[in-house]
């Protein structure tokens, strides 16, 4: 055994037994987390992992994106060259020079055009991180222009330099039978044609054991830095949440138990694993409305804290004893500040565009019910609204038996089992909000006007939860849903309408977890399917509506994929498509009123609605149209602020009855 192979045999064991041990380390406290299956269904899972992972569906959604997708097949395709480096150093019997040329040609040619194709885009790489880096790569605790982020650049450059260095020199030896497939390194090698033999063996050994040392090094790097997500991101895109949008768990109210996420081992080992496969790329916080409007609450920075806090408290906890950092806490990092926490819209903006599918809002949400149900630390605000929920199962705290005063002057029935196809869940925004209830009204002619069979419960109606669950509070969640399945179960709803998208999005998908399983439609899905099967037939085209801009609901389209069906409405009544604003669809801006920031104040930064409104108004439109009853608040108070009252706000159902004939 040569001495170069002995050192390198012993170097290689020592850096393989430290990375197993930096992976031991840091993967098991993974186990900290609470059970939870994401094995099943097998086949959409691997599905989603060759879609988000190996195809890079949402990295190449920004342009940048196309230089990280071609170091991330570049690094696949590299590591059969880099495991025959490793193994030929070794075993310096096997080699690729052991495969018949066809084969080796090709492959050569093949390895040599990725190694220069990997070393441009590092280069582009390092650039854009020194000399134009965007804000959003910047947090408090994560840099652009970081020492870590550089050093793994750094790295990579190295391996594809030496590389070239040592194909060159064995070219220049005329060791190397695929000079002809290897163009760089043989224009390489021409530049050492002035180098003696002995020379040129020295410096062959100089690039060898380069990239011997910087592989290993590379190796031993990634579990102890963010780049850890080169391990862990494939896999947390097998184990995405299929849900859309993802449910949250439900909680088991007996005594002893602990509510929410105060410690980091109250999360699931999901959970911990998507802190791991952070790239911490900025994505999130560059569209999230709370960050872009001057809130304290950084998306990205939950995933880091939460990684942080798993790290420092991770060993004591895997040990027995009491964890010191704090999960939720104050201006140190690994704790998330809980004015951040109330920050969040529950918008998913940050999950629609997270690159490995991390789930941000569940954490947000799990943290806020630990505040709430176990230190009973909350905005002052919804003190009220908790108890007007709880008491009377609306908001605002009105008698029930207000409910149905909306529909005075309509024909409207009570829905009953048997008689009645559909039951219209009208909601509290649209049985008690003065200006939805003109919304409400509107969907009640257009169902009459088709000939639906159609009711409602009236005063038996109650809230659906929705905010109170966003905000924290499952125990209150927890009685208003399991009394809505028993009236739903006992008076056989099986079809309900909603105008509501929060209340679209809580009957569909929360209360599965209830055993109810409804077939749930918002008003602008039917009323689309009405108008193309003429069971409403329209006038003239409404053009009294001029200029029309459309805002997406972040719960109709984000969180339950509806786009088309008002968009088409709109074409259908005014025969124009509505003007789109910059940000639309899944990457629409949020109104500012989800995940119950309708019932609290905003206080910090600037106002989401305003910012919304701003872009609208940059359209110069003369009617906004929205489909939920919160957009409508948020848009109205908006225009109000920015004294722009010659704009109207339509709801969908509302541009509908205009153009009735």
């Amino acid at each position: 055994m040569q001495l170069k192979q002995a050192i390198f045999i012993f170097l290689f064991v020592v850096a393989m037994i430290l990375f197993a041990r930096s992976c031991y380390q840091r993967f098991s406290l993974i186990l900290l987390g609470k059970p939870e299956d994401r094995f099943r269904p097998f086949f959409p899972r691997v599905r989603a992992m060759l879609v988000y992972a190996f195809g890079q569906r949402r990295v190449v959604a920004r342009l940048f994106g196309l230089n990280h997708f071609v170091i991330f097949w570049s690094f696949l395709i590299l590591l059969a060259a880099n495991g025959e480096f490793l193994l030929h150093g070794l075993f310096p019997a096997i080699s690729l020079f052991l495969l018949p040329p066809f084969v080796f040609l090709p492959l050569s040619f093949f390895f040599e055009a990725v190694s220069l194709v990997t070393l441009l885009s590092m280069l582009v790489s390092l650039a854009r991180r020194t000399f134009s880096p965007p804000p959003y790569l910047t947090t408090p605790y994560v840099k652009a222009r970081s020492f870590e982020a550089f050093l793994i650049l750094g790295f990579i450059t190295l391996l594809m330099i030496a590389f070239f260095g040592l194909h060159s020199t064995e070219i220049a030896l005329g060791k190397e039978s695929a000079g002809s497939a290897r163009p760089i390194s043989s224009l390489l090698a021409g530049s050492l044609a002035g180098i003696s033999p002995p020379g040129l063996e020295l410096l062959g050994g100089v690039f060898w054991w380069l990239h011997a040392l910087v592989l290993l090094a590379f190796f031993n790097v990634l579990p102890l830095s963010k780049h850890m997500h080169i391990l862990t991101a494939i896999p947390n895109c097998f184990f995405r949440n299929l849900d859309q949008p993802g449910l949250l768990p439900r909680e088991v109210f007996v005594k002893g138990n602990t509510f929410g996420a105060g410690r980091v081992d109250s999360f699931s080992w999901k959970d911990l694993l998507d802190s791991y496969s952070c790239t911490e790329c900025g994505r999130c916080q560059d569209v999230c409305p709370a960050t872009n409007t001057g809130k304290p609450l950084n998306p990205r920075q939950i995933v880091h804290a939460i990684k942080i806090n798993l790290l420092e408290n991770g060993p004591v906890l895997k040990a027995g004893g009491k964890a010191g950092l704090p999960l939720i806490g104050d201006n140190e990092e690994g704790s998330n500040p809980e004015n951040s926490l109330w920050s969040c819209t529950t918008c998913g903006a940050c999950m629609e565009v997270c690159p490995v599918l991390i789930e941000h809002v569940p954490k947000i949400i799990q943290m806020r019910r630990h505040l709430v149900e176990m230190e009973s630390k909350f905005p002052e605000e919804l003190l009220n609204f908790f108890e007007n929920l709880e008491q009377r199962h609306n908001p605002w705290g009105i008698a029930p038996t207000e409910r149905s005063k909306w529909a005075s002057g309509l024909e409207i029935t009570q829905f009953a089992a048997g008689e009645t196809e559909y039951l219209f869940f009208v909601g509290c925004a649209g049985a008690f909000d003065s200006r939805t209830k003109q919304v409400t009204s509107a969907i009640a002619t257009i169902l009459n006007a088709a000939g639906i069979s159609w009711g409602i419960f009236g005063k038996e109606e109650k809230c659906c939860g929705d905010s109170v669950r966003r905000l924290g509070n499952e125990f209150i969640f927890e009685k208003i849903a399991k009394e809505n399945v028993r009236i739903f179960q006992e008076k056989g709803v099986q079809k309900v309408i909603t105008q509501c998208p929060h209340c679209f999005n809580t009957l569909k998908n929360d209360y599965q977890q209830y055993g109810l399983k409804l077939e749930v439609i918002h008003h602008s899905e039917l009323i689309h399917r009405l108008l193309k099967e003429r069971k409403i037939r329209l006038g003239q085209k409404a053009t009294s509506l001029g200029r029309i801009v459309f805002h997406d609901s972040c719960y109709l389209g984000r969180h339950n994929g509806i786009y088309n069906a008002p968009r088409q409405i709109i074409k259908l009544v005014t025969d124009t498509a509505p003007a789109e604003m910059k940000r639309n669809r899944e990457n629409s801006f949020c109104c500012g009123a989800g995940g119950g920031r309708m019932w609290m104040e905003e206080s910090l930064g600037t106002r989401i609605n305003l910012t919304r409104v701003q872009e609208a108004l940059a359209l110069k439109p003369d009617t906004l149209c929205i489909t939920c009853p919160y957009c409508m608040t948020m848009f109205e108070d908006g225009l109000k602020d920015e004294k722009a009252e010659n704009v109207r706000v339509k709801d969908i159902a509302e541009i509908v009855v205009s153009g009735l004939g």
